[in-house]
């Protein structure tokens, strides 16, 4: 057989395989030492990282290095300094992605981030309330202490919907500043606060059920659909889950073995559009198909099951990480119109903001701006506006 026929039937047998979704397995290939920013020691985020670098160290030799941070901005400064490829990142994420929030300034702006895969679990999260208040629903909170974590967005922001859920505003609680989530959850035993943003799962609410005060889950009834439109206003990436993962679960207003809640990806695992196509690959690869290493380490770890992942969501899929969804066929038409269509929401923000770092714009009028910028750009584009407005 002549080589150019040889060569013609391997171009053939390639574009059907990349038509088809599927890669050629390839071996996990990684640096000695991986680094990725966390949520701080006590958070059920940086437990299953400990898992997970447990898991790497056996299998590979690859040390991981945790980085905590006390706030969203924190976790993500390493990626932007080019200390760490990956953040294990609450929704904050997001936030940086469209530019909004804590994000909203010149040493930020959109920055675009890739998707690897995410744990998505049993777990719930919301405002964990002091078990001896008597709070039957959330507009029960009105009056009471609720923290707000100075630099943390996604915290307030999530926190700000859960009012909302209750059809409350910050005006009808009184607030509560601490400087890093860890004290939000201290506050509540010092008694300090009766409320505190958190996962379902953070260990530190193990703490808080020992205490004398105790811990209450309050419900997010499914079925009321106007509490729903409220918050989800304000959270457009929340969507009703069947807790059946939480410390304490039987302490909830239901009084059911299970019960109704709020769920989305955390830890969401981005990185920068800089990290290699071969890390990002070993990486999820590493994580997917050792499910049976690591699913007793933490809590909460049978997130990261293949089954679990959501492959069209809010960010685009890093291209390194897309090879392996293909090659386990996983990766469908659907999944990449959907990063496709982020690929192109991602370059309209960064066009709005090229416009607008050219204009004159007064440090006290600079967030407002910016997002009427950016909401002018989307809509031309016929494009969602999340976050229209400061926090």
């Amino acid at each position: 057989m002549g080589d150019t026929l040889m060569r013609s039937i391997f171009t053939a047998a390639l574009a059907a395989v990349l038509t088809t979704g599927t890669a050629v397995a390839a071996d996990v290939m990684l640096p000695k030492q991986v680094s990725w920013t966390a949520y701080g020691t006590t958070s059920s985020g940086y437990a299953q990282s400990v898992g997970l670098g447990n898991m790497l160290k056996g299998k590979y030799d690859v040390d991981l290095r945790i980085i905590p941070g006390k706030n969203d901005v924190s976790r993500m400064l390493p990626l932007k300094a080019g200390q760490s490829e990956i953040c294990a990142c609450g929704i904050a994420s997001y936030f940086g992605q469209e530019g909004v929030f804590m994000f909203a300034n010149d040493r930020w702006g959109p920055t675009p981030l890739y998707n690897l895969f995410n744990n998505i679990g049993r777990n719930g999260a919301g405002l964990i309330v002091a078990g001896d208040l008597d709070v039957k629903s959330w507009a029960d909170l009105k009056g009471k202490r609720v923290t707000w974590v100075k630099g943390s967005p996604a915290l307030n922001l999530n926190s700000t919907a859960v009012l909302a859920f209750g059809g409350l505003t910050w005006d009808d609680v009184t607030k509560i500043q601490v400087p890093g989530w860890g004290q939000s959850m201290q506050a509540i035993i010092d008694g300090q606060a009766d409320a505190a943003y958190g996962s379902t799962i953070s260990s530190k609410y193990n703490q808080i059920n020992a205490s004398p005060r105790s811990l209450l889950h309050v419900t997010f009834p499914h079925a009321d659909k106007a509490s729903w439109e409220r918050a989800n206003a304000i959270a457009p990436h929340w969507y009703p889950v069947n807790v059946t993962n939480a410390v304490a679960i039987e302490k909830n207003t239901a009084g059911t073995a299970t019960f109704e809640g709020v769920g989305f990806p955390y830890p969401i695992f981005v990185s920068m559009p800089s990290m290699s196509d071969d890390n990002a690959y070993s990486l999820t690869k590493a994580v997917m198909e050792n499910y049976e290493t690591y699913k007793d380490s933490g809590p909460g770890m049978d997130g990261y099951q293949v089954k679990n992942q959501n492959l069209s969501w809010i960010f685009p899929y890093h291209s390194g990480s897309i090879a392996y969804w293909k090659e386990i066929g996983k990766w469908t038409a659907d999944n990449q119109a959907n990063t496709d269509a982020l690929h192109n929401r991602n370059a309209v923000l960064a066009t709005a903001w090229k416009e607008f770092k050219s204009m004159s714009v007064s440090k006290a009028d600079y967030e407002v701006k910016w997002l009427e910028v950016r909401a002018a750009h989307l809509q031309a584009a016929g494009i969602a506006v999340p976050f229209p407005k400061p926090l």
